[in-house]
């Protein structure tokens, strides 16, 4: 697949800049990472790193949100129905989200996107997600911290 303008997604490494996610380069796709003093925060840190990969979080203005709920036997599976949720919302409502909220009681997963619908000329999104995958799949503490991640169709 070649490279086009659309496709380039640069590598925004904000949790060293003092926010607690970031996107990375994985072949023709970008990868999400969050980060958090417990998995709850670090699920919300990725969502906002999936926000990242589309435009701008903050352009994004709190005017709808989406209630997500999922449970997964595994905090991975967990992880990669969150993100999927947020994607399919995005896609079906023409939202884009730049806020979340979750809450992790074992295999379930409560939470909320908090956005408004796709302005393309105040939004400039660069790509169209199109699904979490399995590709890179972590949630885990590292050096004291939770990590969440996967790599992202784009």
């Amino acid at each position: 697949m070649s490279d086009t303008p659309s496709k380039r997604i640069p590598r925004r490494e904000t949790a060293l800049a003092g926010r607690p996610w970031e996107t990375f380069p994985h072949g023709a796709d970008v990868g999400v990472r969050g980060y958090g003093e417990d998995m709850a925060q670090a699920f919300a840190n990725a969502a906002m790193a999936l926000t990242a990969v589309i435009t701008d979080p903050a352009r994004v203005a709190p005017r709808r949100s989406v209630k997500v709920e999922r449970s997964a036997p595994t905090p991975e599976l967990l992880l990669f129905d969150w993100l999927n949720a947020i994607v399919e919302a995005m896609a079906t409502e023409r939202l884009i989200f730049g806020r979340y909220e979750v809450r992790i009681d074992g295999e379930r997963l409560a939470g909320r996107a908090v956005g408004e619908p796709v302005e393309v000329a105040r939004h400039a999104p660069a790509v169209e997600v199109k699904g979490a995958t399995l590709t890179e799949l972590k949630v885990g503490r590292e050096r004291g911290r939770w990590v969440a991640q996967c790599v992202v169709d784009v």
